[in-house]
């Protein structure tokens, strides 16, 4: 919008707020500032409808009536019962509350909502404490992942990102078709549709791994009716999956930490003259667990599954033919 038209819209306004009776719009034509320069009436009168359209689209009530019988056509105002904000009252514990929230939020993206939302209530004359001592100690943080994500519910596109399980450097790919992304017990959470697994999941935002990519085109994505997010993240998002697959590994004496921690130890094992142990390690993303192991090296064999050994091995033949090039 023109600064010249914002301009035109606010004296509009306090133009019709100011009378209690309606006015002509060749009255508000006169004594409007903006519509004077309007080169004939034809002019006006588009420039007037659009207006009274805007100001219908951002909520401001206008009224369309006659002072008398003998008035020759409509005229407008805006009534104050109408257009002003009607008295704010909040509780004590309820205005701390509000206060504690704008704090919470930490994040570019909601800060400013939640800023403004503060602003508002000051403005209302509602005394908001926003020094109260905190009622929880954690902190509603944002990820990475969050602008991405948030910017794909908005757009109704799919997304494309690694996840992986807590405590575990496995990871898998997941497309998903995302509905919202709404905290709960002070984490982020996305929910939407995988497409891998043909059915709705929800994803911790601290899970995820890497960039957040697109995966088509904004608009494709349709959000179920009905769908309570906070209701389907508080049912099932917080529920850990159970592990798919049993690793059989052979891990080199003093080596690989990282395997060592999540493995249980059931034997002993010489490979090639170098001492180790047998482990057996509980995957959850068998197909992700490659690379994980792969990074290892030589400290760390898979006896089983074989579909696993064989990733492994691709893996690290891949590294051996970038080692042979000049």
């Amino acid at each position: 919008m023109s600064t010249a038209r914002a301009e035109r819209l606010v004296n509009l306004v306090l133009a019709l707020l100011s009378t209690r009776q309606y006015l002509s719009a060749e009255r508000i034509r006169g004594i409007v500032p903006g519509y004077a320069d309007a080169a004939s009436d034809d002019a006006f009168s588009r420039m007037f409808e659009r207006d009274k359209t805007e100001l219908r689209e951002l909520g401001i009530p206008l009224e369309i009536g006659r002072n008398s019988v003998f008035d020759p056509g409509d005229g407008y105002r805006i009534a104050r019962r109408d257009y002003e904000l009607g008295e704010i009252e909040l509780a004590p514990d309820e205005a701390a509350a509000v206060g504690l929230a704008v704090r919470l939020w930490d994040s570019p993206e909601l800060t400013g909502q939640a800023q403004g939302a503060l602003v508002k209530l000051r403005a209302a004359g509602v005394e908001v404490d926003h020094t109260a001592p905190p009622v929880v100690e954690s902190r509603v943080r944002t990820e990475p992942a969050f602008s991405p994500l948030l910017a794909a519910v908005q757009a109704r596109q799919a997304v494309r990102f690694e996840y992986r399980r807590p405590g575990s450097p496995e990871r898998l790919t997941r497309t998903l078709e995302p509905w919202g992304v709404v905290s709960w017990r002070a984490r982020w959470y996305v929910v939407g549709h995988d497409r891998d697994r043909n059915a709705p999941r929800c994803f911790r935002l601290s899970r995820v791994v890497g960039e957040v990519r697109t995966a088509g085109k904004p608009g494709e994505v349709r959000r179920p009716e009905n769908v309570n997010l906070l209701e389907f993240v508080a049912g099932s998002g917080s529920a850990e999956p159970s592990p798919v697959a049993t690793a059989k590994l052979w891990i080199a004496d003093r080596r690989a930490a990282g395997v060592r921690r999540r493995a249980k130890l059931t034997g002993r094992l010489t490979v090639d003259g170098v001492d180790g142990d047998l482990a057996e390690v509980e995957l959850y993303y068998p197909e992700g667990a490659a690379d994980w192991i792969a990074g290892h090296g030589p400290d760390v064999l898979v006896l089983e599954p074989e579909v696993l050994a064989k990733a492994v091995r691709e893996r690290l033949y891949a590294v051996a033919a970038q080692g042979d090039r000049p």
